[in-house]
């Protein structure tokens, strides 16, 4: 017998309830994603990322903060299918072929909506998931059975201001959201090097150290004030996209929180693959 308009509300109502029940407090990840091509291989990185999913809690849904995803203003995805998004070039079919068919979260989309004060969230409908969020749930979540959404990076603020709205999305944590910055904490593509990637600028190996300590000591204001970290930091970070979704992470790190490294090696010479796990 179909539903009537009242018993589909109700189910709805009932499905929001259950989504938004207190559970236990997720975990929070950030990850160096590196070159695309991780999708498709089998790595040291891939087997770290896929390890540091493995003895979670099962996630409600996952929200990405991505560095491919800049907009002015805040987004977040909205849409109950989010397509998957091909952003760069030059690579083989094969990585063009992959698709993470992930439902989205237009409930939680909305719940971001609510607990974020600091600015308003503009619901989108258009952007789906960047290669920053698909390939690396793809090793993480391989059958893609946990809903995504993804929140933008406004290009037109400071890292402060991204790190007090962080601050903000932790009440999602304690509803089953499965928070995940994907970036890079050293990343200048344009010094970048495919053909000697066992040999790292001294540059590269200093700032990763540096913030590695930094992280440990919960030292926040100076990795936020990285500009005046010095000239390996300038170095590391030409842009800010792919650093930021590391201080949304670190923005939710809660009082005796454990936090563990993972996947601490360099690549393509001027890149950090430097990933952490906090609870």
């Amino acid at each position: 017998m179909p539903l009537t308009g009242a018993a589909m509300k109700l189910n709805e109502l009932n499905k929001l309830a259950d989504n938004f029940a207190p559970s236990p407090k997720m975990p929070v990840l950030f990850v160096g994603h590196g070159n695309p091509m991780n999708a498709i291989s089998e790595n040291s990185f891939t087997r770290g990322w896929a390890e540091s999913v493995k003895n979670l809690p099962n996630p409600k849904a996952i929200l990405c903060v991505s560095a491919h995803w800049e907009t002015k203003g805040t987004f977040v995805t909205a849409m109950e299918s989010p397509r998957t998004i091909h952003d760069f070039g030059g690579f083989p079919q094969e990585l063009f072929d992959v698709q993470y068919p992930a439902s989205g979260s237009p409930e939680y989309a909305k719940e971001v909506q609510k607990v974020v004060e600091k600015t308003e969230v503009h619901l989108d409908h258009e952007w789906g998931l960047d290669h920053g969020t698909w390939s690396v749930l793809v090793k993480m979540f391989p059958d893609a059975n946990v809903p995504v959404f993804q929140l933008s990076l406004d290009y037109t603020k400071p890292p402060q201001y991204h790190y007090e709205l962080a601050q903000q999305l932790s009440s999602l944590r304690r509803k089953g959201v499965l928070i995940v910055g994907s970036g890079n904490i050293v990343h200048n593509l344009r010094m970048a090097d495919l053909r000697n990637e066992s040999n790292p600028y001294d540059w590269a190996l200093e700032f990763d150290a540096l913030s590695k300590e930094l992280i440990k000591k919960r030292e926040h204001s100076k990795l936020i004030n990285y500009q005046a970290l010095g000239n390996a930091a300038k170095l590391s970070i030409p842009t800010a996209e792919h650093y930021l979704p590391m201080l949304y992470a670190l923005a939710l790190h809660e009082k005796d929180e454990e936090l563990g490294f993972f996947n601490e090696e360099m690549a393509f010479r001027s890149g950090s693959m430097r990933s952490f796990k906090i609870g």
